[in-house]
Formats: C-alpha cells, structure tokens, sequence
C-alpha cells in the first residue's frame, strides 16, 4: 500500500497488483476513511488527475498511470482512524472455511460489519489486514450484511479479484442462504422476479423497495421451502407460523432476500429495517436476538486454478438452538 499525505499532493504510480480497477475504488482504498462521495467529487472537479488529465469515477486505471490526489481537505470530518496506519484497529482471524494463495473464505459472525464507514470504524476486512501485516492484498471481494453470518470470499491476489468479480457478474459462484421468514411461505412463489429500488430513509439511511421495471435493477431470486413451524410455541407469543426457507441468488442487489422476502408478506425474522417490528419484538421473548439470515453455501470455480469448490458454513449456534426450540 503506498504511503501517502492527506495534506499535500500526491503522485501515485498504478502497480500491476492495482491495474484494471475502476479509479474511484482504487482511491477508496488509499484513502481510508475518505468518504466515496468525497472521493468522486474531486474526481469529477479535476482535481485527481489521471495521466495528467481529467478523468471519470469508473475509468480504468492500468499498469503505469500517474494519478494525481489532491490534498485532502476534509480532515476535520474524518473518522479518528484515518491517518494511514491501523494501530487503532484490533487484529482479528475469523474461522476460516478455505483458504490458499489466491484467495480465503470466512464464515463471518453476525454483529460485524465487513469494512469501515457509515459510522463504523473498521470491519472484517480492516481487522484481516490489521492480523496479516505481511499480506501484501486482501481485498473484499463482495459483501454481506453487519446482521448476516456465513461465508465471505477475500481475494488475496488482484488477478483473482479481478476474475471472481467477472464471475460474479455471469451468475457465478452459487450463493445459497437460509432464512426464517415471518408468516407461511407459499410454495408457488419459488422464483420472484422482482425489480429493486435505491431510496433514503427518513433517517438518512440507505434503503432499497421493489420497484417497477423503469425505475429499478433487475433482481431475481430462488426459494425453497426448507420446514414450516406452527405450534404452541410460536402462538404463544401470538405468531402463526414461520418458515425456513433457503434462497438462491440469480442477481446480487442490496438488501436483495430482505426486501424479496418482505414482498411476499414473509419478512425476516429479527430484520430490523424490513421486516414485523411487533413479530420480532414477540421472537425476542423466544431467544432469537438478531436477524435469520446465513450465507450457507458456495458453489465456484477457483478464480486460478478452475478447481471446484464446494463450500459450506453451518447455522450458527444461536440459529440452529432457535430452530430445535422451534421443533420440539
């Protein structure tokens, strides 16, 4: 990672290990703690130069480009972290599922944000870099929720990041997740193809509904019926039925299974933002403190070797505890 002044002007050479990537992300990941709003302003105001020239958020940066950063002038708004080191971020392994040279896939906790912003200081991948100083790359290579558990990949060589992200956009790997909705899931509502929406809540934060066609992204999403729970348990707390479903990603959207789920009148269990405050207040009294949602299963080809790879990470303890609960 080059060292760099957040007071003074900055010429950074573009590395092979950096090349290929949009110039916005490039700088997100330089500046630390600079906000992606900061980040693309000054792009769009010509003050980063690229080649010494003017250039756009998403233009491709390759081997041997000059980019030219300003310097910062939101200091005084920067979380207390940013200063170019970590020495305020605590080193942190998670449980590792698989990992090799090119690439490492976690079973993340719930409760854990996978990077820093939006008033959270560092994430999984903050904590990695903070416990692995003699990584030279680890980068995200696509996120989960703060509130999902389950399986995280984290590149560990630019080439496979590169690759898994082009995967990604061809419908590949699997990704498969288990969820305990609120409410009866009918079975004829396997495949719900239904667009999503971008919006600003009330509050100021980030928040997606399905949409029409014209206005929002395609998002398609498969489910299927894993058990239905009705029984004196669930009614004493005057809830009718819930049902463990496991959904398959066909596209990758924002708060995708959420907002599908809560379409089809079946919102997540203990999903503060879109689902039955009342439900998930009555859940509680029953022993489920945070929202069923479990990135399950991975199903890919290496991004190097093609090699098949076919990877699970297991309910945690405090879901699976719930479920038997549900079950007796």
């Amino acid at each position: 990672m080059p060292k760099i002044s957040k007071d003074l002007v900055n010429h950074l050479t573009v590395q092979e290990h950096d090349a290929e990537q949009r110039l916005d992300n490039y700088l997100i990941k330089i500046l630390k703690g600079v906000p992606k709003s900061h980040i693309q302003r000054i792009i769009r105001s010509g003050e980063v130069r690229l080649n010494k020239g003017r250039a756009k958020p998403d233009s491709r940066i390759q081997i041997g480009d000059v980019v030219r950063i300003p310097p910062i002038r939101v200091a005084e708004k920067l979380p207390p972290h940013f200063s170019g080191s970590l020495k305020n971020i605590p080193a942190r392994e998670f449980d590792i599922v698989f990992e090799d040279d090119a690439l490492i896939v976690i079973n993340k906790p719930a409760g854990v944000a996978v990077h820093g912003g939006s008033g959270v200081s560092f994430g999984v991948i903050e904590q990695l870099r903070q416990a692995r100083p003699n990584e030279s790359y680890l980068e995200l290579v696509h996120r989960l929720d703060k509130d999902t558990s389950g399986l995280l990949m984290i590149a560990k060589k630019r080439r496979a990041l590169v690759k898994l992200h082009e995967m990604l956009r061809n419908d590949h790997p699997k990704k498969v997740y288990l969820a305990l909705g609120v409410g009866t899931w009918q079975p004829e509502n396997r495949h719900i193809k239904l667009p999503i929406v971008k919006y600003t809540g009330a509050a100021g934060e980030k928040m997606v509904r399905v949409g029409n066609e014209e206005d929002g992204q395609s998002a398609y999403t498969i489910f299927r019926v894993l058990n239905t729970f009705s029984g004196s348990l669930t009614h004493s707390v005057g809830i009718s039925a819930l049902s463990l479903v496991q959904a398959t990603l066909k596209t990758g959207r924002t708060h995708q299974i959420r907002v599908h789920m809560q379409s089809q009148d079946c919102p997540i269990a203990g999903d503060e933002r879109y689902g039955d405050y009342q439900a998930n207040k009555r859940l509680q009294k029953l022993g489920l403190k945070r929202m069923f949602l479990h990135a399950y299963e991975l199903i890919l080809d290496h991004p190097i070797s093609g090699e098949r790879l076919h990877l699970k990470a297991e309910l945690p303890a405090e879901l699976q505890d719930f479920l038997n609960d549900l079950s007796q």
